[in-house]
């Protein structure tokens, strides 16, 4: 697709329910390797998540002239919209963990996202978080605490936002005209790596890099050098 990294700098937003810590432990050391910039903005509060990424984005191209963007799960659709919307401002894509395409419908992590805000409306934030331990990884159980706990009272809608919110379909991906990245973990099922696979099939490209959550367990940077593995692919046209 190309033969050189884009040098913009790479604007990256968490997951549904997640911040910018946990982006910047994941993406901030391989992105330096490469001597790229990240940008982690912080989730917009509450119903804002979405359309306040987005016009951060917008901010952020008037800034730079363009940049590359990407997120984990929740984040790389937004991600992903913003570059189905913007050809001229949008360099590349970097993103981890998608989990649909198109609407959401009873996908793992919209069903998860939905239970998770109705749990935390009904018992509070600190029932929620028990009820996860039950079933969760600790290392991941951990990151929800905090981000969770950060987020307050606007938790449940920006957990409704998420759930409800419509990724690009295939087709609109499939007009995306740079180089796109995807980290997946095998063996989650929330985020399957199907879709990820499906992904980058749209965009016609082998940009796929993957790992495992046990491995992101021992070390986070394992899914940021699993995303920018399938963008580099996707960069020099492999």
């Amino acid at each position: 697709m190309t033969s050189a990294i884009p040098k913009q700098p790479v604007v990256l937003m968490p997951g549904t329910g997640s911040d910018e810590v946990f982006v910047r432990s994941v993406f901030a050391g391989p992105l330096a390797a490469l001597g790229l910039e990240l940008i982690a903005p912080a989730p917009p509060p509450g119903a804002a998540l979405a359309e306040g990424y987005l016009a951060e984005l917008d901010r952020l191209a008037r800034v730079h002239g363009s940049l590359v963007v990407g997120g984990i799960s929740f984040g790389a659709h937004v991600a992903a919209e913003w570059a189905v919307a913007n050809p001229g401002r949008c360099e590349g894509l970097v993103c981890a963990l998608p989990a649909w395409n198109g609407e959401p419908g009873n996908a793992a992590a919209a069903v998860a996202a939905r239970a998770s805000a109705d749990l935390v409306e009904a018992r509070g934030v600190e029932e929620a978080l028990r009820v996860a331990a039950m079933g969760s990884p600790g290392w991941l159980v951990a990151e929800l605490a905090r981000a969770w706990r950060r987020q307050g009272a606007g938790l449940v809608d920006g957990l409704r936002v998420a759930a409800g919110r419509r990724a690009p379909s295939l087709v609109e991906l499939a007009g995306v005209r740079v180089p796109v990245g995807v980290g997946a973990c095998g063996d989650d099922p929330v985020h399957p790596v199907s879709v990820a696979r499906e992904w980058v099939g749209a965009v016609r490209s082998e940009g796929i890099g993957e790992t495992s959550l046990v491995e992101v367990g021992k070390d986070r940077e394992v899914l940021g050098r699993a995303a920018l593995v399938g963008f580099l692919k996707a960069c020099f046209g492999r």
